[in-house]
């Protein structure tokens, strides 16, 4: 096929295109009054697009534009009553801006803002962290606090993006703050706060007068609360454990959300809710329940390994109702530290929020532990009440210690004659328990015997586990080369982190764990020594081998992190136990008194209770059976 070339009419037929395209370019160019025209719809257009932005956001009015002398125009105007309604009144005031009212008292210092009229800064005065920096609960916008309600003009808005106009009232000794989010000078919703001279606890009310044909009753009114715990502590693990959302709901119950990633729950008729921060806490409390509550926890704690600046994020969704078409909510504001003396004096049932432990070890801990310790702390320094408080225990605990010794003894000295029952009848099981038991009871002796003391030892041993993480009293308090009690102490810092352990060395621990080896070999000792030789005794001897070591590793790794007060409890109450159980051996129990006091026993007449007859019945039955199927 023959090759198709571009020739010269092909060349001048796109030169005539080309020209006549531009011909037609230039005929339709606008003149300079078209130009004009333009530019002045253009300009109209950007005019009306920043009058509607404002009109959207005019909430974010700057004090500085009123302050020189700025005023909303009528377009502007009707752009804030369509979105507003009856509210646009409050964005035409003065107070319409992003101002912040600071208020103090002895322990509080408290930043109020017109937008919103919540806390936007709360500061506890007499307190610092772990970096010396002051203890804030709100700041830099952690927490919201927003009532969103619905309007009789069809439109849902949210307090949290209005604003409030300020008043303060002060005298001698209250502070008032009234934030006024106004309709008109007589119709308006206020939040009232009242700041007591030397009080964690502030008055807050909610009211409303004259909005009863603003805000639509057939809707629901929820008031929301939310706040992104402040880390505060040097371990941000240990922290975090003891950082939780609780709430009391039906008359006294209380329950907390727990420590998963997320958890959440829906309760009724709740009084108070709690945004416990392990050693400082947030509290909303209400003088008439909340019919109910939805409440979360999030953990914002995701690798332990890694600094963070929050440990939880909390949320509490709580219904407001109307009363002759107004708010009248009556509440109160605690923020302030976690310390159960403090939360009890209110008589609020405040003290829960501090987690001592429930039934028998909360009760020991509020009727025993709290009071001597803080009798003890009166006048000692803490690390020396925490000594002092361990020995009190140990000594008031020494009656248990030594009918446990005595009992380990008794069958220590019986053990040739279980033995000898045991080879004597190796073939009839039944037959060897009826014969041991009647040993145990003309001796006065039982296994069981060693265990009940034990068994006693262990609400005291979970209370006070309950106790020194929870003593608000120990924190920043130092003691030897532990700078805080309330938290691990050092005494090397490690480049890498081991699991479970940490990244650094605590010697409290260490102490601790020392001490219980020696505990439990002296007591795993004695036990294997009383135990009689019987199948499977090798075994039950290797676990509790395994045990003697096990337990102080765990020790070890466990209360790494731990505070260094619990550590120097446990360290000081099983050297204390140790001497007392070497002073039981050595100067007290005498084996071959005990073995003489037995076989006297063994000669009186045994009287039998019922229980013990109808056992002895049982087995003799059982027996007879056996020996009946074997004659079959």
């Amino acid at each position: 096929m023959e090759e198709k070339k571009l020739d010269i009419n092909s060349i001048i037929g796109f030169v005539l295109i080309f020209g006549i395209l531009m011909y037609m370019l230039w005929q339709n160019q606008p003149t300079p009054e078209e130009l004009e025209a333009q530019a002045k719809a253009k300009q109209e257009q950007i005019s009306t697009e920043a009058k509607t932005s404002t009109n959207q956001d005019v909430l974010e009015t700057t004090s500085e534009d009123f302050s020189a002398g700025a005023v909303l125009d009528s377009t502007q105007l009707v752009g804030l009553k369509n979105k507003l309604g009856a509210f646009a009144y409050a964005s035409t005031l003065p107070s319409a801006s992003a101002q912040e009212t600071l208020v103090e008292n002895d322990v509080l210092s408290l930043k109020f803002s017109n937008k919103g009229g919540y806390l936007t800064e709360v500061k506890l005065k007499n307190f610092v962290n772990y970096d010396s920096i002051p203890i804030y609960l709100i700041k830099d916008n952690n927490a919201s606090f927003n009532i969103n309600f619905g309007t009789t003009d069809s439109r849902i808005l949210n307090t949290k993006d209005l604003y409030f106009e300020p008043t303060i009232t002060k005298n001698a000794e209250n502070t008032i703050v009234s934030m006024k989010l106004k309709v008109s000078e007589s119709k308006f919703l206020e939040y009232r706060y009242e700041i007591k001279k030397d009080d964690y606890m502030l008055d807050f009310d909610i009211r409303s007068q004259g909005l009863s044909d603003v805000i639509n009753s057939s809707q629901a009114i929820n008031l929301d609360w939310k706040v992104k715990t402040y880390r505060h502590a040097k371990s941000v693990s240990y922290e975090n454990r003891y950082t939780e959302l609780v709430f009391e709901y039906e008359d006294g119950k209380d329950d907390y959300l727990g420590q998963s990633e997320l958890s959440d729950d829906t309760a009724s008729e709740v009084t108070y809710v709690a945004y416990k921060q392990h050693f400082f806490t947030s509290i909303l409390l209400a003088n008439s329940p909340f019919k109910t509550a939805q409440l979360k926890s999030e953990n914002l704690v995701k690798d332990e390994e890694i600094d963070t600046v929050f440990t939880k994020a909390f949320t509490a969704k709580l219904p407001l109702e109307l009363t002759s078409g107004e708010i009248n909510k009556s509440m109160n504001w605690y923020f302030g530290p976690s310390d159960y003396k403090i939360l009890n004096a209110y008589n609020r049932n405040l003290d829960e929020v501090v987690p001592l432990g429930w039934g028998i070890f909360g009760w020991i801990n509020r009727y025993v532990f709290i009071p001597t310790f803080g009798f003890l702390s009166g006048f000692l320094p803490y690390g020396f009440a925490i000594i002092v408080m361990t020995i009190l225990v140990r000594i008031v605990m020494s009656p248990v210690t030594y009918k446990s010794y005595v009992s380990q003894a008794k069958m220590k000295v019986l053990k040739p004659e279980i033995t000898e029952i045991s080879e004597k009848y190796k073939d009839n099981a039944m037959k060897k328990q009826q014969e041991t038991m009647a040993l145990y009871s003309k001796a006065g002796a039982s296994p069981m015997a060693g265990c009940l003391p034990a068994l006693l030892q262990l609400p005291v041993f979970y209370a006070l586990f309950q106790f020194f993480p929870s003593a608000f009293d120990l924190r920043q308090k130092s003691f030897l080369w532990a700078e805080d009690l309330s938290s691990y102490d050092t005494i090397a810092k490690l480049p890498f982190h081991i699991p479970f352990y940490g990244d650094h060395v605590s010697l409290f621990p260490i102490l601790a764990s020392v001490a219980i080896f020696f505990y439990m070999q002296m007591t795993t000792g004695q036990q294997m020594a009383s135990q009689p030789t019987q199948e499977g005794m090798p075994d039950m001897s290797k676990m509790m081998k395994y045990m003697m070591y096990f337990s102080p590793i765990m020790m070890l790794f466990f209360f790494n992190n731990y505070a260094s007060g619990l550590s120097l409890y446990y360290f000081v109450s099983n050297l204390i136990t140790i001497g007392i159980m070497l002073v039981i051996k050595n100067f007290i129990i005498d084996e071959d008194k005990i073995h003489a006091r037995i076989q006297e026993n063994k000669k009186k007449p045994k009287k039998e209770n019922r229980f013990q007859k109808k056992m002895k019945e049982m087995m003799e039955q059982a027996e007879k059976q056996k020996q009946t199927q074997k004659r079959k």
